[in-house]
């Protein structure tokens, strides 16, 4: 029997607190860019992308993790040992003299806060189901599109009065808080008998379970499609706006105008979600987003920048449309999973991320001196989700019980 749809105010604030921690510990290190590189002696500009980057790829792999020793052993739990990890790797992040095990780190920190993120999914599909789960999911995105909103101006004020190294000491503290706050005030949403036996092939048959559900498999590599094209905008923002179009200053207002589209997006889906459902909604986003970037790509086919103006104008458009996807298409994959709720976060966390990372860095090794390689990686996966869309609509019935 369904379980009451009971709107949760703490419930909802914590779960987009656990998530707000990586979004933190990506979007607050995008000004110190330069001064790491420069303290760490690289001497490649596009290399500062993989400060951004390789984070997801850790939190992808995290996640195959975290995810099914939590439907054996509780989310609570599996949450704080991936927050040890994050604790580690922050150490080692602020106390190298060397990229590469900078690297390192930022891939660990990744690990780390996959348990949290991956984890704040499982626990919104054991709490609500159906088109109700999309717009908790909606409003936890909401929210946690904030973070992006102050984040760069908070990394800058960092630098500004200390160094940047005290942009990991600050992700630090706010991480202990949310901790604290999950530890005192959120009980475990897996109740023991719906707990799976720990053993050697738990994740092989979770994983089997997984594929077996298309529209979990199809979307989930939707949201690779889409997460892949946006990582390349955050990994090469900095590079577009200080470099390109010499707007140092601006950048954390221009990102948090930005940021403001999505989460202007994500707050009219939650209230829009249960009127018109998760389905419909996605597939009018998805065509926004593909032809948004394919008449960029048509109007300035020649690769010379317009003018700052009309490219934010662009990005904000897109961005509206990927407010309308996030949350809904994590909702449509996980929809079928309520049984295998961790290792089904996992898996889609995993190969949505995993296919992002390589995405993110072989397009955005082309965004040198023009916008343009952004925007045809835009239209490329745009069009492709929108492929994936109009197979499977006719097949695809989401389960609302």
């Amino acid at each position: 029997m369904q379980k009451p749809q009971e709107f949760k105010y703490e419930f909802v604030a914590l779960m987009a607190s656990l998530m707000s921690i990586v979004a933190l510990s990506i979007d607050a290190l995008l000004p110190a860019l330069p001064e790491i590189s420069n303290a760490l002696g690289v001497t490649n500009p596009n290399d500062n992308q993989l400060l951004i980057t390789m984070i997801f790829l850790g939190l992808g792999f995290g996640q195959l993790l975290f995810g099914p020793l939590s439907d054996s052993f509780g989310r609570k739990p599996i949450v704080f040992i991936g927050f040890i990890v994050f604790i580690i790797a922050s150490i080692i992040c602020v106390t190298t003299n060397n990229f590469e095990v900078m690297i390192i780190g930022r891939v660990l920190q990744g690990i780390g806060l996959s348990s949290p993120r991956s984890l704040a999914l499982s626990m919104i599909r054991d709490s609500y189901s159906g088109d109700y789960m999309a717009k908790i999911i909606s409003i936890v995105v909401m929210f946690f599109i904030l973070i992006p909103v102050v984040a760069p101006t908070l990394g800058q004020l960092l630098m500004t009065f200390f160094n940047w190294e005290s942009i990991f000491y600050f992700n630090l503290l706010f991480g202990v808080f949310i901790m604290i706050w999950f530890w005192k005030r959120q009980p475990e949403t897996l109740i023991k008998e719906k707990r799976i036996k720990f053993s050697s092939h738990l994740f092989i048959d979770g994983t089997k379970e997984f594929f077996k559900h298309k529209e979990a498999v199809a979307f989930t590599f939707v949201s690779g499609f889409i997460t892949g094209s946006f990582m390349v905008y955050l990994s090469t923002s900095q590079q577009i706006f200080q470099v390109q179009y010499n707007l140092g200053d601006l950048f954390p207002y221009i990102f948090a105008s930005l940021a403001i589209s999505i989460g202007l997006a994500t707050y009219l889906n939650s209230r829009l979600v249960v009127k018109y459902g998760m389905m419909r909604i996605s597939y009018a986003a998805c065509i926004a987003y593909a032809a948004i970037s394919v008449l960029y790509v048509i109007l300035f086919w020649s690769g010379n920048n317009p003018s700052v103006g009309i490219l934010i104008g662009f990005f904000a458009l897109q961005f509206f449309a990927v407010g309308f996807l996030f949350g809904n298409l994590r909702a449509i994959a996980m929809q079928p999973l309520g049984h295998i709720a961790g290792i089904g976060a996992a898996i889609n966390g995993f190969i949505s991320t995993v296919m992002a990372v390589p995405i993110a860095n072989y397009i955005g090794g082309f965004v040198t001196d023009s916008v343009l390689p952004l925007f045809i990686g835009f239209s490329l996966f745009g069009i492709m989700s929108l492929l994936v869309f109009v197979i499977l609509k006719r097949k695809t019935k989401v389960i609302t019980g």
